[in-house]
């Protein structure tokens, strides 16, 4: 017996892109019209092994949900083929299979006809979905009243429930709440010891890190590499920098700027100082001096920008803080904390600031701001301030309680009596 689950052999997906919608249906009727050809997929080859956790990775328009569509036979490969050893339950789209109109309950006895069960083996499954999916009274009640969250707890409760060699999964685990996801992500566990395949996209690195054994990346259609996801990831964030320059390139808005910034500033930042300093540019740098804004946990990493001095300034002092999503401010530090001094500038000086340190916050999505103050007879004076600047994304493979990790070393003994 094979240890292959999914072998994916020169697979390619091609679609024709018409200039006007009627050009289709001139097409169909014999006409000649201007067609472009698009390839969502060109030459894939990977093979997934029995009990694997594997990740797939990638922009937007890399070909990702089309591997799986394709996989589970929705969408049909234009060259190549797909072998498939196990039965597979997929999570792709938020609601996939499910009647509006239907309640949830209703739905339940749907979906498992569908994937061809009988009633009284969709009975004997039944508490176990709905002990999973935990929405109450909801699932008496039409799915067209459920929100996004209560969706895809059904769906996924479904779809872990049927007893599956094969469990496929895009994005869907996102729109869940934090308490959800780990209970989905337990069942991962659970599966991959029972010796079950996962293949799991998503744009949430730390997931990927946390729970794939192996992770493929895919880009503009092909296969870029697979590997283990810390090298996987550094590959990816190298794509998001070369994918901002020719985004730029081809916007004709590229800059002559003092540090590469392959991310974006907050174009709503809040901006305000007299100005007699100003913060010119400004760029994160990881580990590896690589610039971007995705950082992985536990790794040195450096916020680093250039200040040019309008007026004189007797002492400058410069700052960083990080608050989360909803305006808490969670860390920060300035110059005068850490006893820095900076010596008086003059009109037409400038510096460069470097703020090095290690990334100990939990996974999660952050806000950066920066900026130049200092005081001057006494008095507090911000120069230049620029608040909420951008985001800052944090991978993490070990969440632990609150908003950081305290880094615990652990020892375990048994105490002899």
């Amino acid at each position: 017996m094979s240890d292959v689950a999914i072998s994916v052999e020169h697979l390619s997906k091609r679609y024709k892109l018409y200039e006007k919608p009627s050009d289709r249906l001139k097409e169909a009727l014999g006409r000649k019209v201007n067609v472009k050809e698009h390839y969502a997929l060109h030459d894939v080859n990977f093979q997934i092994q029995k009990g694997e956790c594997v990740g797939i990775i990638g922009t937007n328009g890399s070909g990702k949900s089309t591997v799986l569509k394709i996989i589970t036979g929705v969408v049909n490969p234009t060259e190549g083929e797909v072998k498939v050893d196990g039965r597979i339950s997929a999570l792709l789209e938020l609601g996939a299979g499910f009647n509006m109109e239907y309640t949830g309950l209703e739905n339940i006895y749907l979906n498992g006809t569908m994937i061809g069960f009988s009633r009284e083996e969709i009975d004997q499954k039944l508490d176990a979905i709905l002990s999973f999916a935990d929405i109450g009274e909801f699932v008496h009640q039409p799915v067209k009243t459920y929100s996004s969250g209560m969706f895809v707890r059904l769906a996924f409760a479904v779809a872990i429930n049927i007893d599956p060699e094969i469990l496929i999964v895009d994005e869907a685990l996102s729109v869940g709440d934090v308490f959800f996801q780990s209970k989905c992500y337990r069942k991962f566990e659970e599966f991959k010891k029972m010796g079950k395949t996962i293949v799991f996209v998503s744009h949430d690195l730390g997931s990927i890190s946390r729970y794939c054994d192996r992770v493929i990346l895919l880009n503009k259609g092909v296969i870029l590499d697979s590997g283990n996801p810390k090298e996987m990831i550094n590959l990816y964030k190298k794509v998001l920098v070369q994918m901002d320059g020719e985004k730029n390139k081809a916007a004709g808005t590229e800059k002559e700027g003092v540090f590469e910034r392959p991310f974006s500033r907050n174009p709503n930042v809040l901006e305000y100082g007299g100005q007699e300093a100003e913060i010119v540019d400004f760029t994160i740098e990881d580990e590896n001096g690589l610039a971007g804004n995705t950082i992985e946990k536990m790794t040195p990493f450096t916020i680093k920008y250039k200040v040019v001095f309008h007026e004189d300034v007797n002492a400058p002092i410069y700052t960083f803080t990080i608050k989360d999503l909803k305006g808490t401010e969670i860390t920060g530090t300035n110059t005068m904390y850490e006893r820095v001094t900076i010596e008086p500038k003059k009109k037409g000086d400038s510096q460069i600031v470097s703020f090095t340190q290690n990334m100990n916050l939990q996974g999660g999505e952050y806000l950066l701001s920066i900026s130049c103050t200092g005081y001057e007879n006494g008095e507090f004076n911000v120069y230049h301030r620029l608040y909420d600047v951008c985001s800052i994304s944090v991978v993490s493979d070990k969440n632990t309680v609150g908003f950081y990790d305290m880094d615990s070393e652990i020892t375990v003994q048994d105490s002899g009596e």
